[in-house]
């Protein structure tokens, strides 16, 4: 696999998040080559500070948010130097079945920014047919990317959840990718991009197994993210 580094968004999205841990998380994607995924207030102050690729979420985490409202926050984001932007989508309106209300509002969203919407669909809430189903509503509404979870929900990314959505869009696996083994395993399920506030420690065990080496390194305890927020 080539371009690990590139295709990892180190993330820092815990509720404790700080500037300190914004700066932080830049300097280590910087370090390791990574992109960063970043709260929206953040995005001034990464632009700032490091030439990074940027995603910025919106309307996260429950993705509940009025349609003209998420559009202007998209737009916001967008202004202030979002590469990239993670969108939720309103799982309990693809539960009751209102899957023209939700398609319609994330083509709003992807329409109100030039740059590339992800959209989380929370799959570990999901079945296979509303797995199914959603996929290809965002397919339809012109999104980049179908995305896993938020990581704040009942669980994360799976195996099995990036095989049924990759049948669709390119796919970010997240939530709960800790290590390159798990990083891994989602690539080969047909994932093209990871988010993981672990991403440096995922890239520093690729390059230790490319190398032929075995490193153990502690877990980061950057704002609580890999105990409490689910990347």
């Amino acid at each position: 696999m080539d371009d690990i580094p590139d295709r990892i968004e180190h993330t820092v999205l815990g509720p404790t998040t700080t500037p300190a841990d914004v700066r932080t998380c830049l300097d280590e994607a910087l370090q390791y080559g990574m992109r960063a995924c970043i709260p929206p207030w953040a995005v001034p102050l990464a632009t700032e500070y490091a030439n990074v690729p940027l995603t910025a979420v919106i309307d996260f985490p429950h993705g509940q948010g009025q349609t003209d409202s998420v559009c202007q926050a998209a737009k916001l984001a967008w202004d202030a130097g979002a590469d990239e932007l993670d969108m939720v989508c309103n799982v309990g309106l693809l539960k009751a079945g209102e899957d023209d209300a939700v398609r319609d509002h994330i083509t709003e969203v992807v329409a109100s920014v030039p740059v590339p919407v992800k959209v989380i669909v929370e799959a570990p809430l999901l079945s296979d047919a509303e797995l199914e189903r959603v996929g290809q509503l965002v397919a339809d509404a012109d999104a980049a990317y179908l995305k896993t979870a938020t990581g704040f929900s009942e669980g994360g990314a799976t195996v099995h959840d990036v095989e049924i959505l990759s049948k669709y869009l390119p796919v970010k696996a997240s939530g709960g990718v800790g290590s390159w083994a798990d990083a891994k395993a989602m690539f080969e399920a047909g994932a093209e991009r990871i988010g993981a506030s672990s991403g440096d420690t995922i890239v520093r065990e690729w390059q230790a197994e490319t190398a032929g080496e075995t490193v153990t390194e502690p877990e980061s305890d950057r704002d609580g993210a890999d105990t409490t927020d689910g990347y």
